[in-house]
């Protein structure tokens, strides 16, 4: 569109560039040259706001490429170039959030992982200098820390398969009774504080992948465990899904709960709610438990949301079972 207007007013200024000077004397080889030359003019005059927007791209991907994604480029027109403009914003907005995603998890695994090595640390160190005998509680205190750094780096490589896209389903049929006590046994076992309850319906069988349906619980558990109260249940109950090997899976505690404006972004990556864990931090973690489960849960065809309940957090996890 933009061409064809450039087109038409170079002809329309070189032919009353013509027209102009018959009048005075001046034959046409005489003002062509002219007509041509303010032609070249008005040309380079209009060429030079059609691609102002692709100039401002540009400078804006430069500035992109040493890290700076605050740049937009403004988008006047309503054709392809307009388009495009709309477009690029889109892909800095997006940049722009990926990388405070980054900045956001690099200080959160920072923060994780400074934490229990300092302990661990602090305890060697003791048991080294003499200072601390190395009594049975001072060596569980060790170990509990290198727990805490194995199950983070378990998240980190379950994020890594998340990013590949390598994590094929290996269905099976489960007993389901046996399966979410085997996950809350370990769930207590790594949140002595907390109590765990089980309501599976009697006989309950359902086909899933068990290493993915393990890390769907097993984080739902863990993440029940750090928001609940010490001492109050953290509540698993299990029903048959709507079709034939489907599961419905509940997990509920009794804590903050999650806040309605932030149930639409819980189960990204790296989002931390504003909840307290019981260390006081927000969101009590790397923010990654709540994404391995949504994504081992979409894996499966299924659904994953949080539940309005009056007190606390309940979180339903929906599997439809095998494709027939």
């Amino acid at each position: 569109m933009k061409f064809g207007v450039v087109v038409v007013v170079t002809a329309c200024v070189a032919v009353l560039i013509v027209l102009w000077g018959y009048p005075l004397g001046f034959r046409a080889r005489q003002t062509m040259p002219v007509g041509v030359l303010i032609s070249l003019v008005v040309i380079q005059l209009l060429a030079h706001g059609m691609t102002a927007p692709l100039r401002e791209m540009t400078a804006a991907a430069r500035a992109m490429a040493r890290g700076d994604y605050s740049r937009r480029v403004r988008a006047t027109s309503r054709d392809e170039v307009g388009e495009l403009a709309q477009a690029f914003n889109r892909m800095a907005a997006d940049l722009a959030e990926v990388d405070r995603q980054r900045r956001e998890f690099v200080a959160n695994v920072s923060h994780e992982l400074r934490t229990p090595i300092s302990a661990l640390r602090a305890v060697l160190e003791n048991v080294a200098d003499g200072v601390t005998p190395a009594t049975p509680d001072v060596l569980e205190s060790a170990l509990d820390q290198t727990e805490r750094l194995g199950r983070l780096v378990t998240q980190l490589l379950d994020l890594s398969r998340v990013e590949a896209g390598a994590a094929p389903l290996v269905l099976d049929e489960l007993d389901v009774a046996a399966f979410i006590g085997d996950v809350a046994a370990e769930a207590a076992a790594g949140h002595p504080d907390a109590v765990f309850e089980a309501d599976v319906a009697p006989g309950l069988r359902a086909t899933a992948d068990r290493d993915r349906l393990h890390q769907v619980v097993a984080n739902l558990l863990d993440n029940a465990a750090k928001h609940g109260p010490a001492g109050r249940p953290v509540t698993v109950t299990a029903r048959p899904g709507a079709g034939p090997g489907g599961l419905v899976i509940e997990v509920a505690d009794e804590g903050p709960g999650i806040p309605p404006e932030e149930r639409a972004r819980v189960f990204e990556r790296f989002s931390r709610g504003s909840a307290s864990g019981r260390a006081g931090t927000p969101g009590g973690g790397t923010g990654l438990g709540l994404a391995i489960a949504n994504w081992a849960t979409e894996l499966h065809g299924g659904d994953i949301t949080v539940l309005d309940t009056a007190k606390g957090c309940r979180i339903r996890v929906v599997l439809p079972g095998p494709p027939r």
